[in-house]
């Protein structure tokens, strides 16, 4: 028996309706099912909490399984998973934050989505508090040393970014520390779910992360679909596939020309942001939305593709292929760029799995998953497409993923767009008269976006918690910059580029 399922079975299994079993457990496998992850045996994919409940979600790598493990029935407290887990630190600071629930143990006791600035505290609480926070000044850790320097970057950005604030401490400059302070761009996503229908859900969560609108309306929309039993008409999953792929094509062909600007070299921002509009502009030709955004739908997908929006595709497939290849050499034989990149911003392997970093940052530092490979959804599980994998874990690695995800990616389009089935695109969604939940794991651009919803009675959304894969990435970029100098943090944060909004909800 696997480590996850024996967890499982020691708890009350909830009848629902989703691929991977959920079980209410007691706070002694809790404490287990933390020292696991702990030890590595275990991957933490999302944590989460409701009123008076917490949840948890596990991959357990080697059985190519997900389960999730909830306490219910609290009345203010549980016991902490990151004071055994460090990954799991910022995810318990927002869920008190959230909704009140108090994880015992806890080693870093300051807030994290609630600034002091919300009309209320804890808005996914049982019974939410009238009463703001007070907006007490933030506390920064320290750091010990002869000459050292703070330099306070944000939450204001030069350029049309999105706030964040960076702390940094120096010796001169080398960087010895840095912390990030994240939540300003808290939209109250999951409080504006709750009570709303499928339709303005996916909308929502469309709006998670507008460089993932495609994965997130994707991921939603699996999920309800587990919770309903529905099955979709089968050219509208091989649609869903081509919209994905499409949008991780943008953001590669964007992030590498912005990482290569960052580096002093415009030139390849200018020749790759060509690409990048060529990509949006087809996927509007054939979509009806340069994001594609609104296009996925629970039942579906809102838009079919014409034969002169295929036919805009094979074009577009054809400028990149004959383009692309002349601007990877010239990031390779630049050695004023390689300068930059290789070596900078490394990011062991050891952290990589630890954190469970999923997409360019944990496949450029070794670690291999990609939940279209190793947890397949249709039409993936009928695609053939290589996981880019290497080990170096600097700037240079992941902008060489990014690269091949690019080759990937356009061999994906084509497979889709030369086996793409006719038919339907949309079913009808069924009412359901009772409780349902669902699970989802997407692969976006940035890595796995996971999405956990329960419908009520009514087919309407009871609870949904959206995880983006920066969750696990943000906390990396900390220390992926230590030991390199301060110029070249925004060279190591835009090879991460982590979302902002998708990590803030």
């Amino acid at each position: 028996m696997h480590m996850l399922s024996d967890l499982l079975g020691k708890g009350q299994l909830v009848p629902h309706h989703s691929p991977w079993p959920r079980a209410v457990v007691d706070p002694a496998t809790w404490e287990v099912a933390a020292t696991q992850l702990a030890e590595g045996q275990l991957t933490l994919l999302g944590y989460w909490g409701e009123g008076r409940a917490v949840h948890m979600a596990l991959l357990d790598e080697t059985a190519g399984a997900i389960g999730i493990l909830s306490l219910e029935g609290l009345e203010d407290r549980y016991p902490s998973v990151a004071r055994y887990h460090p990954p799991a630190m910022r995810m318990e600071r927002t869920i008190r934050d959230l909704t009140g629930l108090d994880p015992q143990g806890l080693p870093d006791n300051r807030h994290w989505l609630d600034h002091g600035r919300w009309d209320r505290r804890f808005p996914l609480a049982y019974s939410p508090s009238q009463q703001a926070q007070d907006a007490a000044p933030y506390v920064f850790l320290g750091a010990e040393g002869e000459h050292l320097h703070q330099i306070p970057v944000g939450p204001v950005h030069a350029g049309i970014i999105e706030p964040g604030h960076f702390r940094f401490t120096a010796n001169g400059e080398t960087v010895v520390r840095l912390e990030e302070r994240l939540g300003y761009v808290h939209k109250g996503i999951e409080a504006l779910m709750a009570g709303a229908d499928l339709i303005r859900g996916v909308q929502l969560a469309g709006r998670t992360s507008g460089d993932s609108t495609v994965a997130y309306a994707y991921a939603f929309s699996r999920a309800a679909e587990a919770a309903l039993g529905l099955e979709i008409p089968t050219r509208a999953v091989w649609l869903r596939a081509l919209m994905a792929e499409l949008e991780r094509l943008a953001n590669h062909l964007g992030d590498i020309g912005a990482i290569c600007n960052d580096a002093a070299f415009p030139l390849m921002l200018t020749h790759c942001a060509v690409l990048r509009e060529r990509v949006l502009r087809t996927a509007d030709a054939a979509f009806g939305h340069r994001l594609m955004r609104d296009r996925i739908i629970p039942g579906g997908i809102m838009a079919d593709l014409s034969d002169d929006g295929a036919a805009g595709l094979r074009n577009l497939l054809a400028d990149i292929r004959r383009t692309f290849p002349a601007l990877v050499e010239l990031y390779d034989n630049t050695a004023s760029l390689q300068d930059r990149t290789v070596g900078t911003g490394s990011l062991t392997a050891a952290l990589a799995r630890h954190y469970g970093a999923g997409g360019y940052i944990g496949r450029a530092s070794g670690r291999s998953f990609d939940a279209r490979h190793v947890l397949p959804y249709p039409p993936y599980d009928e695609l053939a497409f290589d996981v880019p994998l290497l080990k170096e874990g600097d700037v240079n690695a992941r902008i060489w993923i990014r690269i091949r995800e690019v080759d990937q990616s356009l061999s994906l389009v084509g497979q889709v767009l030369d086996r793409l089935p006719a038919g339907p695109i949309v079913t009808n969604i069924p009412f359901n008269s009772e409780s349902r939940e669902g699970l989802a794991l997407v692969e976006g651009f940035r890595g796995d976006v996971l999405v956990w919803l329960r419908l009520n009675s009514e087919g309407r959304i009871d609870r949904c918690h959206l995880r983006d894969p920066s969750w696990f990435q943000w906390p990396l970029l900390e220390a992926a910059i230590e030991g390199n100098i301060v110029a070249d943090f925004p060279l190591c944060n835009k090879s991460f580029n982590c979302s902002y909004s998708g990590h803030d909800l």
